[in-house]
């Protein structure tokens, strides 16, 4: 009877910008949140990277699509698909039938109940037999390596693509947090913006995306400087091609107007902790995690508003998801997952 009651067990971390799934312990599937599927009949054409090259490329017959947005979804159907696909290459080789799948996926603290619903719903059409949810806070504690069933206060920021979450964390629960939708895609966003404003360019989000990994910053004054970044694209007015540079301290100018919202919501979440767990927290420091967290400078800067210590997760991009895989493997043990 093993060969028809197998389970495969994943941890999904659904993310807007990347989709990570972890089975036993590795990590399977790595891809950006991304479909491109064919216009008129609706099929699957690529999906991850694939898909991503793609972005913005395209001709009228194929449409890409970013399923999620600010950390929900936005296109259930291009969602499921999605998960059928990257489900897909997690390879079960060996077995004489489909697996029944078991899975735990990450949902932002501030989720609604519709929300959660359209999650487990997707998730569900995608092959899911048993469905159980976590919120990112606390999953990114859990990959921060942090206890987060003791009697202690724990604070995490969680900067993704879509959403930035903020939480106080004790005795397995959530004391207080705030989800904000400026994260990851607010910067790209910010950043086109300021070359079409600065420079009278046009650029797109892939591009956009890349001046932020190449010389994004969260200050004007970095001690290890990143090379500038050459940019080409449009004229606004002419149309004729354009080449300029840009710095670290341009971006850094060009994020401001994000990054106050976040330290203005990181100060709302520290008025909410209760004084006995805001001692743990000056005490313990607050972690960063998400791959917002990979701003150059921006713990630095936080700590230097809060006169308290920020921390760079390791590996803050995989963070979640290796939280999501530590809860998936102790099921019965953590209380805080919803089924």
């Amino acid at each position: 009877m093993g060969l028809f009651s197998l389970t495969q067990e994943l941890a999904i971390d659904l993310g807007t910008a990347n989709t990570i799934i972890i089975s036993n312990g590795k990590i399977m599937v790595d891809e950006p949140s991304i479909v491109a599927v064919d216009y008129h009949t609706g099929k699957l054409v690529a999906i991850g990277h694939q898909a991503r090259q793609m972005h913005g490329k395209t001709h009228q017959n194929i449409k890409t699509i970013r399923p999620l947005k600010d950390g929900v979804i936005a296109d259930f159907t291009a969602t499921e698909l999605m998960l059928r696909g990257m489900i897909r290459k997690v390879k079960t080789s060996g077995h004489l039938f489909s697996p029944s799948l078991k899975m735990v996926i990450c949902i932002p603290s501030g989720s609604t109940n519709v929300e959660i619903r359209a999650v487990r719903d997707s998730a569900e059409h995608a092959g899911g037999r048993e469905v159980y949810m976590i919120y990112e806070p606390m999953a990114a504690a859990l990959g921060a390596g942090l206890d987060v069933e003791a009697p202690e206060g724990h604070m995490i920021i969680d900067i993704g693509g879509g959403t930035t979450e903020i939480a106080c964390i004790s005795l397995g629960g959530i004391v207080c947090s705030e989800s904000i939708n400026v994260a990851g895609d607010v910067f790209t966003e910010d950043i086109q913006a300021y070359v079409r404003q600065q420079h009278n360019i046009r650029i797109g989000e892939r591009t956009a995306e890349d001046i932020k990994l190449a010389v994004g910053a969260a200050v004007s004054e970095l001690d290890d400087e990143p090379e500038d970044f050459v940019v080409t694209g449009p004229n606004v007015l002419t149309s004729l091609p354009s080449t300029i540079t840009l710095s670290y301290s341009e971006i850094a100018y060009a994020l401001e107007k994000s990054l106050v919202k976040i330290d203005a919501t990181i100060m709302k979440v520290l008025e909410m902790v209760p004084p006995e767990l805001y001692a743990d927290i000056v005490r313990n420091g607050i972690y960063l995690a998400g791959g917002g967290a990979l701003l150059r400078g921006l713990d630095r800067r936080l700590s230097e508003k809060t006169n308290i210590p920020f921390i760079v997760t390791d590996d803050p991009l995989r963070a979640v998801a290796r939280g999501t895989g530590i809860a998936l493997k102790n099921i019965h043990k953590f209380s805080f997952l919803m089924k």
